[in-house]
């Protein structure tokens, strides 16, 4: 981290701006603070990593806003046993929060070259309850299913039936629903003893949730 004053008041006005977009939740704030975003934005997007505004990264993909990070985050209410799976890993910034969060963490990526950098930054991190895999995030992670809590960081035209599958009783999921050209919603997933229970958040735009695997 930069001891730069100009860097440490934009870090400021940026945790400001997450409490003013309402992320709330201690826990989340704390956890947002110690990952700095400014390790997961490189080249000519890097003075603009404390902006709270989505940005690209390598292989068509975004890091997210980081009020929609903290939203997102704050509405999985994860507990420090939980188990989770984020689908998406990309820059590895979402996976880096959870981490701090909750016991373990699983994160998915169709993208090998966003795998392999994100997991250079969460060894910069001293970050060892993650582990980042490539693979089709459509599909979960069978292997180590059930999971306690699932962040999925793509938008899918309904919650997808193999990841709803893998989600424990009393589980909760958070996914953004929609076609990717339109205004997507973002939804929380209950999983009840007798099923599912939805609730709408907000509007949000995600990038689509892709099925196999990348070129790159």
């Amino acid at each position: 981290m930069s001891d730069d004053p100009d860097i440490a008041e934009r870090k400021m006005r940026f945790l400001f701006q997450l409490r003013q977009r309402g992320v709330t939740d201690p826990r989340v704030l704390e956890a947002m603070e110690r990952i700095d975003r400014g390790e997961f934005v490189r080249g000519h997007f890097e003075d603009r990593a404390y902006e709270d505004t989505p940005l690209p990264i390598p292989c068509g993909q975004t890091i997210s806003q980081p009020s929609v990070v903290g939203l997102m985050t704050q509405a999985l209410e994860v507990g420090p046993r939980d188990k989770v799976l984020e689908i998406g890993t990309g820059s590895g910034y979402q996976a880096a929060i959870l981490s701090l969060l909750c016991r373990r963490v699983y994160t998915v990526d169709r993208h090998r070259r966003l795998v392999t950098e994100a997991e250079v930054i969460f060894r910069h991190f001293g970050l060892s309850n993650i582990t980042a895999m490539v693979a089709d995030g459509s599909r979960g992670s069978p292997e180590q299913a059930p999971f306690d809590r699932i962040m999925v960081t793509a938008a899918a035209e309904d919650p997808p039936g193999p990841l709803l599958a893998q989600l424990k009783i009393g589980g909760i999921m958070v996914v953004p629903v929609g076609q990717s050209d339109a205004v997507q919603t973002l939804i929380r997933v209950r999983r009840g003893e007798n099923g599912f229970d939805y609730d709408e958040l907000r509007q949000v735009r995600f990038v689509p949730l892709v099925e196999g695997l990348g070129q790159t």
